[in-house]
């Protein structure tokens, strides 16, 4: 974490690929966040041992409960965005809508949440179906929500990209890119002067680090030392523009040294290392020491949104005129769920048969909540205007007379 002005260290084979201007080439993206062995270019000197990225981090570190639960949690959210590809694929239950998948991201949501308590806040995105889960989501007022009915988180009015839950602490989730940074720097500077130890996180794409909300929220929490984290999920591409192509920083997280304050980039396709770059970040904001800045270096395995490339039955989104079909393959060869699995059988923490255990307990419980959802009451067209002011509703003009 660089909270010093400590040298960076650099190897050799790093330091003749970086560019000596402009971007870093898309090659070197996949070699320094892709490869098991590069998951963090720089890391101050001086905090080489805590690091928390892959080399770092031990299995020793966590109880078993936590370890199952956020194999558990990041199956969820795969399993639950899966299936209902599955369904807007077959066509059968009539699902449109925009659908922001995160399939291939779950290691940094569920790697940065778990690491939150109850009561803490985040702020979400378009692509906020993996935060909502992790942060405790009720998957059958999800599935409700996506199709439309009046038992859905928003009575089916939100739907996919503005799915909430404010009794767990989500300060919403829109399609507006970087608000959530002042959504979260707000919550902060309640926390501040409520006088509790919150802590507010916002999640943004690589995107959302190119605009004013951004840098407004992260200057105003860096001057009132707010206890803000910002995630920066950075997955290479801005719908379909390469990230090098529009910022020409290898490391997003950097931006933090502008503003004094601490920052690190982490493999985000490691939940574990993920954790513990949080926690880190948590005890800061909680003891007053100020936000801080991640960079989880992830990847979206489908296309930015809908079905573009997708297959019944396939993982990944192939033949995508942005990025080539081995790239994706490459990524999905760093898949973190199969790779937590592993290490929790290889360390004799759970037992082949008690994975397969869990995958089916999620299974079910994703097919219960599209039962639910299938057999739930459409939503009224006109309850629109419910909930526009405070103690009343508002008459929908356009079903006069009919």
């Amino acid at each position: 974490m660089h909270e010093d002005k400590s040298e960076t260290v650099m190897t050799p084979d790093e330091e003749t690929k970086r560019p000596a201007r402009g971007g870093v080439s898309r090659r070197n993206f996949l070699q320094f966040a892709g490869a098991v062995g590069a998951t963090t270019a720089f890391v101050s000197k001086a905090r080489v041992a805590s690091a928390g990225n892959g080399w770092t981090t031990s299995l020793d570190d966590f109880p078993k409960e936590k370890l199952v639960g956020m194999y558990r949690t990041m199956l969820k959210s795969r399993t639950w965005e899966d299936t209902f590809k599955e369904l807007f694929l077959a066509g059968k239950d009539g699902l449109y809508g925009a659908f922001h998948m995160s399939i291939g991201m779950e290691a940094s949501s569920v790697g940065t949440i778990s690491a939150l308590r109850e009561d803490d806040y985040i702020a979400s995105n378009h692509r906020g179906h993996s935060h909502l889960i992790a942060k405790g989501g009720d998957l059958n007022k999800m599935s409700a929500e996506l199709f439309f009915k009046q038992t859905g988180y928003n009575k089916g009015f939100g739907g996919s990209m503005h799915i909430t839950d404010v009794s767990k602490g989500i300060l919403g989730m829109n399609g507006i890119i970087g608000p959530q940074y002042l959504f979260a720097a707000g919550a902060g500077y309640s926390a501040k002067v409520r006088g509790t130890d919150q802590v507010a996180v916002a999640f943004g794409g690589d995107g959302s680090v190119n605009n004013g909300w951004y840098y407004s929220g992260l200057r105003n929490a860096a001057l009132y030392k707010l206890p803000m984290i910002a995630i920066v999920e950075n997955n290479g591409y801005q719908i379909a523009m390469p990230q090098e192509r529009t910022n020409n920083l290898r490391n997003l997280s950097d931006l933090g040294a502008g503003l004094d304050i601490a920052y690190e980039t982490v493999n985000g396709m490691d939940v574990l290392a993920v954790h513990t770059v949080m926690q880190r970040a948590v005890a800061r904001a909680r003891a007053g020491e100020g936000p801080t800045l991640i960079e989880t270096k992830t990847y979206r395995f489908m296309d930015h949104s809908g079905l573009a490339g997708a297959k019944p039955g396939v993982l990944g989104a192939f033949g995508l005129p942005y990025r080539s079909d081995s790239e994706v393959r490459a990524w999905i060869a760093e898949d973190p769920i199969p790779k937590l699995r592993r290490q929790l059988i290889a360390n004799d923490i759970i037992t082949d048969a008690e994975a397969d255990q869990v995958v089916a307990e999620v299974k079910q419980l994703v097919d219960d909540s599209i039962e639910f959802a299938r057999s739930s009451p459409l939503t009224i067209p006109e309850a629109g205007l419910e909930n526009v002011f405070a103690g009343t509703s508002v008459a929908a003009s356009q079903f006069v007379g009919i």
